[in-house]
């Protein structure tokens, strides 16, 4: 149970981290006209009062502003930002970020902007800034690969335990040792001081082993997402096969990569030679994931969905137990009325058949004109809704060989069932209800 809802919590701070990313790309796309768009950042400690009495101040050194639009827009977007303020008696506990502004659409008009949440996680920056854009480069650190790895550089001198989170690394312990070295001499007693000298290298394999598992087990599992054992001889290599190495971090140890020092340089120099083993982690769990697909089509269990409609009719169904989407994922939710007959229904539409229409209004296969009345980034909707339906989003990029083959030869969505669903049902009951029912481009990207 502990592992599943660590898990969970890994998959929602990957959708929190994608809709971050989505925001981020919002906001560097917008433009304004003058310095009306602020940026500004609270951090947990912050106080909301004071925030208030620097934006009062503000506000009276934007009246001297000469250009009386761009004034006016200042003083605006200043107001905006004390509204937004007055939502909250404190700062929440990872910090507070408010954008407010007004932002040109493509057809050149105005249209007010205002945005004000709490970061997923501890954001340490302070920022007020009056410009022509929003400033994001403190949401972008946030996005930083913030899985913590775990390191153990190990030499004949002693051992250091350490940890790496993103860009912040942590020494947890180090330990000396004074090991007796080679030596031919001893006469009759030669042996057994060989004897003693592999006896204190074992002892201090197995208290180093000891160490490792006390540092990165928790609750009877890893507490850090990869292991990098490191050293200047064999000993790494002999702690990796050691018995009393604990089974549990020997399938998390990602690498065991040779340094030339031990202690702080050691564990620097280990960082940066295991740079790209644990850059491509993302990679190769993203490679089981897709993996894990495919097998179930090769094998053709049943257990399986692809293609937007097919997926989104057994989710409803409550039959997908991990649903699988490209992070770049261009289709939209898209709520359509018949003017006549008053009757909504949900389309699944691709931005080229949407774009083009003017006034908002689509022609479906006979003609009838509709209203859109809604329209919602599909990848969206899903990252908020896909509780409801008992499953588990996992959010995959194009980069890796599988991950490119998924978005472009299934549609970039699909999911792996709970059990067994005959989809071809659903087609034969829609037939039935409907005379001219065909499959348009939105039902197959196959």
């Amino acid at each position: 149970a502990p592992l599943a809802m660590a898990d969970q919590d890994s998959n929602e701070k990957e959708i929190e981290i994608w809709k971050m990313r989505k925001l981020i790309k919002k906001l560097e796309d917008a433009r304004g006209n003058g310095t009306s768009m602020i940026s500004l950042v609270i951090p947990p400690k912050g106080q909301v009062n004071l925030v208030q009495k620097m934006l009062i101040e503000e506000m009276g050194t934007a009246t001297n502003i000469k250009s009386r639009v761009n004034r006016q827009s200042v003083l605006d977007a200043i107001g905006s930002a004390q509204q937004r303020l007055k939502l909250y008696n404190k700062v929440p506990p990872n910090g507070l970020v408010v954008y407010c502004g007004a932002v040109l659409t493509e057809s050149g008009k105005e249209r007010q902007m205002k945005i004000d949440f709490e970061p997923f996680k501890p954001i340490n920056t302070s920022l007020y800034m009056c410009d022509n854009k929003f400033h994001t480069a403190a949401l972008s650190d946030l996005l930083q690969n913030d899985q913590k790895y775990g390191f153990v550089v190990m030499d004949g001198n002693g051992t250091l335990f350490g940890t790496l989170c993103g860009n912040h690394r942590e020494i947890l312990q180090k330990i000396s040792v004074d090991l007796p070295k080679k030596h031919g001499r001893g006469g009759q007693s030669a042996l057994r001081f060989a004897r003693l000298r592999l006896e204190k290298r074992q002892n201090y394999l197995t208290k180093v082993a000891e160490l490792t598992t006390q540092h990165f087990i928790s609750n009877d599992r890893p507490n850090v997402a990869g292991l990098v054992l490191a050293g200047s001889a064999d000993f790494k290599n002999k702690l990796a096969e050691a018995d009393c190495f604990d089974s549990r971090l020997q399938e998390v140890t990602l690498a065991v990569v040779d340094v030339s020092y031990g202690g702080e340089n050691g564990f620097n120099q280990a960082i940066e030679l295991s740079a790209d083993t644990l850059s491509s982690l993302k990679f190769i769990q993203e490679k089981k994931l897709v993996g894990k697909f495919f097998d179930e089509i090769a094998q053709d269990t049943g257990k399986y969905v692809f293609g937007i409609n097919d997926t989104l009719t057994c989710l409803e169904m409550g039959a997908v137990e991990t649903l699988v989407c490209w992070e770049d994922l261009e289709v939209a939710r898209v709520t359509l009325k018949n003017s006549s007959t008053e009757e909504e229904t949900i389309k699944f539409l691709r931005p080229e058949e949407t774009e083009g229409n003017e006034n908002d209004h689509v022609r479906d296969a006979d003609g009838n004109d509709l209203e859109i009345v809604e329209s919602v980034p599909l990848l969206e909707w899903l990252a908020n809704e896909y509780k409801k339906f008992g499953c588990v989003l996992e959010l995959i990029s194009d980069k890796s060989q599988e991950g490119n083959q998924f978005c472009r030869g299934f549609g970039g969505i699909g999911g792996l069932l709970r059990y067994q669903v005959d989809l071809t049902a659903f087609e034969v009951a829609a037939d039935a209800n409907s005379d001219d029912w065909d499959s348009d481009d939105s039902e197959c990207f196959i």
